[in-house]
């Protein structure tokens, strides 16, 4: 007994450390597996709520969505912008915390604005009045934003106070800070819904297939330390959780890119369901199966182009996607806290649960534009005439298109 109770050296590995505890202590060993197990319900639990949420919100479409997301960033805002703030020296400085959130909104508005531009059109071609109004609102946006966000500055320096200079300054990087690492990048999320929900939604359950994946084949198998920055994550479940997140990206894109009302984008403000005939990447390829015998009933499988793509995606779901989380957990270690908030049981606040998504979502647009063949229809192509190009112009185009027509003809005869 005297020879357990030994201290361990510094170079005693945590593990031995922690058997022999539980030797010494064994009712403390029963008590951490309670815990531990209760804490697996208790974010079971969570998470089926937080899927069901989800599934209403997409059940109601483009829009609602949306505004899913931007009540995300709020909250996420919130919680952050509380992680630095400090009661005494705001109540010295009245009116300084609003400033923050005109700063949120001014970028809100500038993003938001740049990535809906043709969703707006599009919805106010209906009346000639609304169409010249938003195109004018569209044309100047910026320059709308750009003094927004300058009486930003004005206001921030007239607040100036003095010993209070340090906190104040330090407020203003956060904020901006803030609006890189969260909004920014989040609301490269609403570009890739309006591309079509497909674009959310896989992206999305490829993240949370991989954290729930982790998390059970770390439970179970978990052994080996993985990163310091978060002990409970290990090579078990990162490896496990890959596999598992590659193989689902696979599947379950195929069962996605089967609805229409997934795969169609939403090309204006509207609501509802849409109904649109699939692209080239949702349009089935059979191929068929050699040497299999004779009985068995399968002779082709069908695979949807878009398949490929999404094991790109659950690529980097599962092996670059992480490391926003650790990067959070390095976070929250700076500033010695356990979750940046607390309104999801077992799980923490949303910033903990959307720190994987952030970095998804951008690389998902980026992927997007770059490696999707885009699908140009002549609506789309008319649509970009009718907005960008003056009266004249277009009367000069109809002209050079007659000419190129009338010379493709001379040229078949």
């Amino acid at each position: 007994m005297q020879e357990h109770l030994i201290p361990s050296s510094p170079s005693t590995p945590t593990r031995i450390r922690r058997r022999r505890t539980q030797e010494i202590f064994p009712e403390l060993s029963k008590v951490d597996e309670q815990n531990k197990y209760r804490s697996m319900w208790i974010r079971t639990y969570s998470s089926l709520w937080m899927v069901i949420s989800i599934i209403i919100i997409l059940y109601l479409g483009h829009l609602y969505i949306c505004a899913m997301v931007v009540v995300i960033q709020i909250i996420m805002t919130f919680e952050l912008f509380n992680l630095l703030r400090r009661p005494d020296e705001d109540r010295c400085l009245p009116g300084f915390r609003l400033l923050n959130w005109y700063f949120f909104f001014t970028g809100m508005l500038f993003v938001y604005g740049r990535i809906l531009s043709q969703q707006l059109v599009n919805t106010a071609t209906s009346d000639e009045f609304s169409y010249k109004l938003v195109g004018k609102v569209i044309k100047y946006q910026m320059v709308f934003c750009y003094f927004l966000y300058i009486s930003g500055l004005v206001w921030f320096i007239l607040t100036l106070k003095k010993k209070t200079y340090k906190y104040q300054f330090g407020q203003y990087a956060w904020t901006h800070m803030i609006l890189f690492v969260v909004f920014t990048q989040s609301s490269f999320t609403v570009a890739n819904i309006f591309e079509g929900i497909f674009w959310f939604l896989l992206p999305a359950s490829l993240i949370a297939m991989n954290d729930v994946a982790a998390y059970f084949f770390g439970f179970f198998f978990g052994k080996t330390p993985l990163i310091k920055l978060s002990p409970k994550k290990t090579w078990e479940g990162f490896i496990g959780a890959s596999i598992a997140t590659v193989i689902t990206a696979f599947l379950f894109a195929n069962v996605l890119g089967r609805f229409q009302w997934l795969t169609c984008p939403r090309k204006d403000l509207s609501t509802g369901w849409l109904e649109c005939d699939p692209g080239p990447l949702f349009k089935p390829e059979y191929y068929s199966i050699a040497g299999w015998p004779q009985w068995f009933p399968l002779k082709e499988i069908s695979i949807l182009p878009v398949q490929w793509h999404a094991l790109c995606l659950g690529l980097f779901a599962s092996i670059i996607a992480p490391f926003g989380g650790f990067f959070a957990s390095g976070f929250k270690r700076a500033f010695k806290i356990k979750d940046f908030g607390y309104y999801i049981p077992g799980h923490g606040g949303f910033t903990d649960r959307m720190d994987c998504q952030m970095v998804m979502a951008i690389f998902v647009y980026i992927y997007y534009q770059s490696f999707v063949p885009q699908d140009y229809s002549v609506e789309m192509i008319l649509d970009q005439i009718v907005r960008n190009l003056s009266f004249e112009d277009q009367k000069a185009l109809y002209y050079r298109l007659g000419q190129i027509f009338r010379q493709r003809q001379l040229e078949n005869n």
